[in-house]
């Protein structure tokens, strides 16, 4: 059967990957929201792992496929990789563990090195339930996002606090910035660009000599 014949069930796909050190809780996150399952013996990733959530946002089905990458230092090179064609990145670090705060920024750089210009950014603090182990507070966590332009919030995949909303607001983001760059390709620049670079094409075409021509 032809692949044109067979019927997608869904509106749009987006690619999500989550990133950050070891043990901030990536993984309890995905098997948190995919699953709605947790487990306190989760052991680390090696290299990358995936699943698929499906959702309806406004009368839309929309398919998530959520990587979630190692953050042991071995594993960069293999994670850096899916950076590349990702939709949404979101950056996890631990609410009780300062360190793993602290290098956000750095896997921040590690984004903008790989990922696209136009690739959504959130950044969630995970084992918010932890209260009394608590090292990062909101506050500066939300004013170093603002500072940056990018969303956060705290999770808690043991108690599923914010789980939800954390990938419905990245799939919301990328739903937005769909619909903002479907407006901009029918903008009537856009469509003039794209009719001049058809009617070059077509010059092209009709110079090259008949054994030439496709």
């Amino acid at each position: 059967m032809s692949n044109n014949l067979i019927k997608k069930d869904y509106d749009f796909l987006f690619k999500i990957v989550l990133i950050g050190d070891s043990g901030c809780g990536k993984s309890s996150l995905l098997l948190r929201f995919a699953d709605d399952n947790f487990t306190d013996s989760y052991i680390s990733t090696i290299g990358v792992d995936f699943r698929f959530r499906t959702i309806e946002i406004d009368g839309k089905t929309i398919k998530l496929q959520i990587w979630d990458t190692a953050g042991q230092e071995r594993f960069r090179t293999i994670t850096s990789a899916y950076y590349r064609g990702a939709d949404g990145i979101i950056m996890v670090y631990d609410v009780t563990s300062m360190e793993t705060f602290d290098h956000v920024e750095e896997w921040l750089k590690e984004v903008d090195r790989y990922a696209s210009e136009t690739t959504s950014k959130l950044i969630v603090g995970n084992k918010a339930d932890l209260v009394n182990e608590k090292k990062v507070s909101a506050d500066i966590a939300e004013e170093f996002a603002n500072n940056i332009n990018v969303s956060f919030l705290e999770t808690s995949a043991k108690t599923a606090t914010n789980v939800d909303t954390a990938f419905l607001t990245m799939a919301n983001e990328l739903m937005k910035n769909k619909a903002n760059s479907q407006t901009n390709d029918n903008t009537p620049n856009k469509k003039k660009k794209n009719k001049i670079l058809q009617l070059k094409s077509q010059n092209y075409k009709r110079k090259l000599p008949k054994c030439c021509k496709v």
